[in-house]
């Protein structure tokens, strides 16, 4: 079939009659584009909008209480250590008396920022059992320190061949010698260790010239620290006798006010309450007395 011939001039009536396609600038190729391409969340939000929400941030940090949130002693119900173990031995009721944990939290009277109570250990007068902790002893390859600790089976032990496993957490606690300060330093370790509170340091006495001893210690104590203005530590199982649980709470109390004791003067910190929970159990407040007149008697309470 021969084509119909068209003529130029109808072609070009044609091409006026039609529609003018704009394709839109969110199409168009942006290869050769120098500005960077407006995100869709933000495209939503106009700057005034986004300037007051930041200004309400501000004014909320602001007008927020420079102090952790404490309760009014006198309105709330308090019972004694007895009275408190009575009731947390009956929610326990269908576990095991070994499995469970009696863990006392002592809140804190202080300022959202400033000096903390750092992370450290206490040998508590009846040391609790607890589940298998795993230590890491970073010494030099060919100090005396690093045979003994393979010796003793412990599996993170080293210098430069072990920073890898440090940085993935793969430890509970971290014992360092002085001269691997340094090479710490170096792979970058404060900046991961530091903020979780493992990270070996000369205050807490964690840098010591003698890691094995040091480990010794403190495989029979117990670590605290202080975090978002309380202090928390497992002091005792449910087949505790009152007594026990009362020498172990009188002693962490006493180490906390010690801790207290070496801050800062200017620092704003004090005791403001105790309380006893157990690991599935309500939390308790706690007067501060042993018995009440209604209170179980010890005998019957360790036997439960």
């Amino acid at each position: 079939m021969n084509a119909v011939p068209v003529s130029r001039a109808s072609y070009l009536r044609v091409l006026s009659t039609a529609r003018s396609y704009n394709p839109p600038s969110s199409s168009i190729c942006r290869c050769f584009s120098t500005t960077a391409p407006t995100s869709s969340a933000n495209s939503g939000k106009s700057k005034t909008a986004r300037e007051r929400e930041k200004i309400a941030k501000q004014k909320a940090k602001k007008n927020r209480n420079p102090q952790f949130k404490t309760y009014d002693l006198k309105k709330i119900d308090q019972y004694s250590l007895c009275d408190a173990m009575r009731y947390l031995q009956a929610a326990e009721v269908r576990h095991k008396p070994d499995n469970i944990k009696y863990e006392a939290h002592v809140k804190l009277k202080t300022n959202r920022s400033g000096p903390v109570i750092r992370q450290n250990q206490i040998q508590l007068p009846h040391p609790v059992k607890s589940d298998k902790v795993k230590y890491a002893i970073i010494c030099p390859p060919d100090s005396k320190v690093y045979k003994e600790a393979k010796a003793a089976g412990h599996y993170l032990v080293g210098q430069e061949e072990i920073f890898e496993e440090l940085k993935e957490m793969k430890f509970d606690r971290c014992i360092a010698h002085p001269n691997s300060v340094k090479p710490m330093a170096s792979a970058g370790l404060p900046r991961i260790l530091g903020p979780r509170g493992l990270m070996p340091n000369v205050k807490n006495g964690t840098v010591t010239a003698d890691p094995m001893k040091l480990l010794r210690q403190m495989m029979g104590g117990a670590v605290y620290r202080e975090r978002f203005g309380c202090v928390r530590l497992a002091v005792g199982t449910l087949a505790y006798k009152p007594e026990m649980l009362r020498d172990n709470l009188q002693s962490f109390l006493k180490r906390i006010r010690e801790e207290i004791s070496r801050l800062p003067q200017n620092a704003v910190k004090s005791i403001d309450e105790v309380v006893l929970s157990s690991s599935t159990g309500p939390g308790i407040s706690l007067n501060g007395t042993f018995a009440s007149e209604n209170s179980l008697s010890t005998a019957q309470l360790s036997a439960a």
